[in-house]
């Protein structure tokens, strides 16, 4: 295969400045005045009508497991235990080559990673020398994606201390499009986390904030190719899960899984706490959503891995 760490040429980074900068002034005065509307959302109707269930398959994150086996054997584990997939991470992580051919062996499938570097090495960042090098990461997350079998990179599009809204936003759309040519060149999505970054969410605010914000960038970044990995215990101190859901609408790819506790004001059990599960999966059905969901809990032994898929099974049922 082609060097996995080789970028593309500057022909393929290139952006349109002028129409990205429009974007952005746009979106910042939509954030700004808070009026901002998503893109294909409709009002919620009154009495809704039970919608069709749709699969959602269910995967891990390969680092929760926990067992010190070689990668083959990992393979086999999750499969006999029941999951559809895993996800890994890149760059780094686990040996690429080692895992297609597990893949291929097992039948078991790789349906994405998760960019590993997005955190310390981040897109809203003031130096355009980091900036790069974030671009650079993702790009990397691609083509072991696409290498892989998967079929998205999971992104984290920076964090609100690096500066201004209106600035760390167009640093992070500059930073995203200049990955989207080798996205779609290869057939992988990027997908945006809603994490706990201070981005598109008040964090000392309201407990009942909107994905508003969340589905504007995304809107923003103006491309097929970019999506939302909705993880659907992140911002339960903020807001409903469901109603983020019915917001995001067709823009959510994937799902994160976790749980979250309001009257702890900490995370939980996926199933324990207070996310309402049910009214979830309402949600997911309402928007059509099928596809790949993954747990992201701490793992362990099958011991633990069996409870994880069990609850997975149990809050979001096919």
């Amino acid at each position: 295969m082609a060097d996995p760490k080789q970028t593309p040429s500057s022909e393929h980074a290139k952006i349109n400045r002028r129409d990205m900068m429009s974007r952005t002034a746009l979106l910042g005065a939509a954030l700004g005045a808070g009026v901002w509307t998503p893109q294909g959302a409709t009002a919620r109707p009154a009495k809704r009508q039970k919608a069709a269930r749709k699969p959602i398959l269910k995967s891990l994150k390969f680092g929760m497991i926990g067992e010190k086996l070689p990668i083959l054997d990992k393979f086999k584990l999750v499969q006999d235990l029941g999951y559809d997939g895993v996800e890994l991470n890149s760059p780094g992580g686990e040996n690429k080559q080692e895992c297609l051919e597990a893949s291929q062996k097992t039948g078991l499938p790789i349906h994405g990673v998760v960019d590993s570097r997005h955190w310390s090495v981040r897109a809203t960042e003031a130096d355009p020398k980091r900036r790069e090098q974030c671009l650079n990461d993702l790009m990397t997350a691609i083509k072991e994606s696409h290498y892989c079998g998967g079929s998205s990179a999971l992104f984290v599009p920076g964090h609100g201390k690096d500066g201004p809204e209106e600035e760390i936003i167009a640093r992070s759309l500059e930073v995203i499009q200049g990955a989207v040519p080798l996205a779609a060149k290869l057939g992988v999505s990027i997908l945006i986390e809603n994490v706990w970054n201070h981005m598109f969410y008040d964090h000392n605010g309201k407990p009942e904030q909107s994905a508003d914000r969340y589905a504007a960038f995304i809107d923003a970044c103006n491309s097929p190719w970019v999506g939302a990995y909705y993880d659907i215990g992140n911002h339960h101190k903020y807001g409903q899960p469901q109603d983020w859901v019915r917001t995001l609408g067709k823009r959510i790819v994937k799902l994160d899984v976790k749980g979250f506790s309001r009257a702890k004001n900490n995370w939980s059990a996926i199933g324990d706490g207070t996310i309402d599960w049910p009214a979830v999966r309402e949600a997911l059905d309402e928007i059509g959503f099928t596809g790949w969901c993954t747990a992201e809990v701490g793992g362990g032994d099958r011991k633990r891995l069996a409870d994880i898929l069990a609850r997975l099974n149990r809050v979001l049922p096919n």
